[in-house]
């Protein structure tokens, strides 16, 4: 069974959804984690996570300013003593029409999607580094290959973006014993996709989510809990020789045969 015993880890976007759910894993997994994002919601997480007996420090962190990563990066190790993994999932996606939507659309997922996950990168890589090696973790997403619906351009380059990057960064750092992944998730039942479905299907969001569902192979949407088990895997020594990896965690919607949210 995959353990992150006496692990540092450091989650971006960790106050709701996915990254709630990645750092809940790591910590039940015995990792301590620093918990980060801009809302003062991190703090309560970190707060549930003591109160369960883990080791959670929450910081308030906007991952699109490089001084406050660096902030973050000095907390983790005043905190725990160093970093051995470092797991970027902050983001954001707002649907909009490419002709119609003006730059500030586009440079908004950019400054979050892209320059957050490069701003933690550059901050905590060096801790990494100097602990003598350990795991990155980003989070991209199926829609960086495969757009499932008008008026994701946007979030879609910006999620391909983090493919490359991650494999970049793979390579640059093999020497000196850093891991980079990225998962990609499909539909996980978060508030970004609760608020997609809300922008669908105003009237009534559980049918549109319902609708996603059926378009599914098995059936459902994910957990954020079953994607913090993918990053929990690549983060720990089990994962030991994989580097560079695009894994998918979509429940087969990407499929070919199941790629239309029509069928």
């Amino acid at each position: 069974m995959t353990t992150l015993n006496n692990k540092v880890a450091v989650v971006t976007g960790a106050s709701k959804g996915i990254g709630a759910g990645i750092a809940r894993v790591f910590a039940r997994q015995g990792a301590s984690v620093v918990l980060a994002a801009r809302g003062a919601d991190v703090l309560d997480l970190a707060a549930e996570l003591r109160a369960e007996g883990c080791e959670a420090t929450g910081v308030q962190c906007d991952v699109t300013d490089p001084r406050d990563c660096k902030r973050l990066a000095r907390t983790a190790v005043e905190s725990y003593g160093r970093i051995d993994i470092l797991d970027c999932n902050a983001g954001i996606c707002r649907l909009g029409n490419f002709l119609d939507e003006n730059d500030s659309w586009r440079d908004a997922h950019v400054n979050v999607n892209i320059n957050g996950v490069w701003n933690a990168c550059k901050s905590v890589i060096p801790e990494i580094v100097r602990a003598g090696g350990g795991a990155v973790v980003i989070t991209s997403s199926v829609t960086g290959d495969l757009v499932a619906d008008p008026g994701e351009a946007a979030y879609a380059m910006t999620k391909a973006a983090l493919v490359g990057l991650t494999k970049a960064l793979a390579r640059e750092f093999a020497d000196r014993n850093v891991r980079v992944n990225c998962i990609c998730p499909g539909y996980i039942r978060t508030p970004l996709v609760e608020g997609m479905a809300e922008q669908s299907d105003p009237d009534n969001p559980e049918r549109a989510i319902d609708e996603i569902a059926r378009a599914v192979p098995l059936g459902r949407l994910g957990t954020p809990e079953e994607c913090g088990q993918l990053c929990a895997f690549l983060a720990s020594d089990d994962a030991s020789y994989i580097t560079g990896a695009q894994v998918v965690i979509d429940g087969g919607s990407t499929l070919p045969e199941t790629t239309s949210m029509g069928q």
